[in-house]
Parts: structure tokens; sequence; C-alpha cells
């Protein structure tokens, strides 16, 4: 993702949360895009993933980002996760935020 990339390290892990909406809304599909479909993620992995391709020490805030704007999906309980089968587009979220 070019438009990422003063925001990725060399090993492609964002180094910083981008404050601009636009930005913000860019790293959350790249991170969306790490997860596997059809697979149900404890919040422990669902950390874990994130902490992989993140170098900044705050999985909490981004998988509570990911979930407010509808790229995962979990149970109540919070016991697990899924990636959405139908991603946000960036158009819709600039429009609904």
């Amino acid at each position: 993702m070019t438009e990422l990339k003063n925001f990725l390290d060399s090993e492609n892990r964002l180094i910083s949360f981008p404050a601009k909406r636009k930005m913000k809304l860019l790293a959350l599909v790249y991170l969306a895009g790490k997860f596997e479909k059809d697979r149900r993620y404890t919040e422990k992995e669902v950390n874990e993933l994130l902490n992989q391709w993140h170098t900044f020490g705050d999985p909490a805030t981004l998988r509570r980002e990911l979930y407010n704007l509808r790229f995962l999906d979990r149970e109540p309980s919070g016991k697990a996760y899924w990636l959405e089968p139908v991603q946000p587009s960036i158009e819709e979220l600039e429009k609904k935020y």
C-alpha cells in the first residue's frame, strides 16, 4: 500500500496509527487483510496477529477500531472474533464517519 508507506517500517508493520481519517481507514483495511476468511480467532489470537503487524504496542485500540468499523465481528461475550464476509470500502466509511 503505497499510500501508507510513511506509516510502515521495513518489515511492513505500522509504526504509528494515523491521525487523519482517510489514512486511519487505509491502515485498518491493511490490517484487516492480515486476517484469514472463515476463521474464528480468540481475543488473544487477534492481539497476537495485530502485534505482528504494528510496532506501537496498542492491539486493543486496533482491535476495537476493526470491530467498530465492521471489519471484524465478534460474539457478544468477546470470546471469538472473525473477519466480516463483506468488508466495508473506504468510500462507504468516509461517507459514514
